[in-house]
């Protein structure tokens, strides 16, 4: 019977020093890990370095902890921060929404094609309407009615969803409540906003209406990791179409759906794919 190879991401970063890939490549060659993808960025800027590594293994010879114990000289002689995924474990992404059902239904629709391999082990809202569309791809909706004077009972509630559902990414599906401070850091790093605007222009509420006022020619979106600091967050994905002086802005709007759900979609991707990583203000994406 042949052997199932198993398939595993190693992310890594670290201080960029001379030696990194090579003594990486060959741990790997001499654990009998076959490398499939390898990518690396050294930032000249921060002096950091940051690569991802995709590998499959014999399954019947792999084990995580032996391999990580393994690891921990390279580890230690660099300075790393490692992290390794076993690739066969789909991550948990609880998805937040209130009325407007675009980026959400795009995002069901890649989960339901197995386009995005990830699970979903709840839709949260503010409102009810989008309960039906929940209930149809059999996800448990949770309603969390938010208000001034109920914001922090809301918050608490929503983080017992995230820590019950053993949650690793919480997005934003034009979730259309502000995110309290004590909120942001806990979820600092796993938590993705879609802005609909080209970032850092238009800020807050109403970006297309101040866009058609400028008699902007390009609107686009951003997908951001979710701070404190309200839509400033480290950008991971931006999406543009370009527009013009004849279009209204409900034409804006409509324009704006389509790149707001690619865009989305193209960040969580990156994620879920162990792809992104905080570099200070910034992210890097690697390929």
């Amino acid at each position: 019977m042949t052997n199932v190879k198993k398939r595993c991401t190693l992310t890594i970063s670290c201080k960029d020093k001379i030696g990194i890939v090579a003594e990486v490549a060959s741990y790997l060659r001499d654990n009998g890990c076959f490398i499939l993808e390898s990518s690396y960025f050294g930032d000249a800027h921060t002096g950091k370095f940051f690569m991802r590594t995709v590998f499959s293994t014999d399954s019947l010879n792999y084990k995580h902890n032996e391999f990580v114990h393994g690891f921990g000289g390279i580890k230690k002689k660099f300075g790393m921060a490692v992290d390794l995924f076993d690739n066969s474990i789909l991550p948990r992404v609880v998805i937040m929404v209130s009325r407007l059902d675009h980026c959400l239904n795009d995002l069901l629709y890649r989960y339901r094609t197995g386009d995005l391999k990830i699970q979903i082990p709840a839709i949260v809202s503010n409102h009810m309407d989008l309960a039906s569309l929940a209930e149809w791809h059999k996800i448990p909706f949770i309603h969390i009615p938010v208000t001034k004077d109920t914001k922090d009972v809301a918050e608490a509630k929503l983080l017992r969803v995230v820590d019950d559902a053993k949650c690793e990414l919480v997005v934003l599906a034009r979730y259309m409540q502000v995110l309290s401070d004590e909120l942001c850091k806990k979820l600092g790093g796993r938590c993705i906003n879609i802005h609909h605007s080209f970032l850092p222009s238009f800020k807050g509420a109403q970006p297309y209406h101040r866009a058609y006022d400028r008699g902007v020619k390009l609107i686009g979106a951003t997908a951001h990791y979710v701070t404190a600091d309200l839509d400033e967050g480290p950008i991971i994905e931006q999406g543009v179409e370009r527009i013009d002086h004849s279009q209204s802005v409900d034409d804006f709007v409509a324009v704006g759906r389509d790149v707001e759900s690619l865009t989305f979609s193209r960040a969580i991707r990156a994620h879920v794919e162990h792809r992104v990583f905080l570099n200070g203000s910034k992210t890097v994406v690697l390929k």
